[in-house]
């Protein structure tokens, strides 16, 4: 299952088409096949293939020439590769002091392999950083002392 979490059966690919129309939808109702295609740097008719496959799935509604909108099962995992991804650019950022695009670029494979217990366990850890006030600064002046 290489490129896929383990507690899921739905691909990266899937998993990346779910959050970009969570994205659009987020702030609009509906999604155009164009706003997918600009949201994840790809050609319409490689959106137009993934819509199908996604429908089909069930993960979305959509006809050709039409808006795209998002099941509740593509909604619920549309927003939770969108958690994870926000999450995790976080926790590169502030945590580990990684800029900002990187932070974001590898948050977008990270979000698609950890399983639910490894992420969990990170969440609980960044929790505890936080509790304790420590910040990418700190631990790295800790570490050059």
């Amino acid at each position: 299952m290489q490129g896929q979490k383990s507690d899921s059966l739905v691909s990266a690919s899937a998993e990346d088409y779910l959050e970009a129309i969570f994205r659009i939808t987020t702030n609009r109702r509906v999604a155009r096949s164009k706003e997918i295609a600009e949201a994840m740097g790809v050609t319409k008719s490689s959106v137009t293939t993934a819509l199908k496959q996604l429908s089909a799935s069930g993960l979305v509604n959509y006809d050709p020439y039409s808006y795209v909108t998002l099941t509740k099962a593509g909604e619920d995992i549309g927003r939770s590769v969108e958690e994870r991804h926000q999450f995790l650019a976080g926790f590169l950022e502030k945590v580990l002091g990684v800029d900002a695009q990187r932070a974001d670029q590898n948050a977008c494979r990270l979000e698609h392999v950890l399983d639910k217990e490894v992420y969990e366990r990170l969440t609980a850890f960044a929790c505890f950083l936080e509790a304790q006030g420590i910040t990418s600064e700190t631990w790295q002046e800790g570490q050059s002392e």
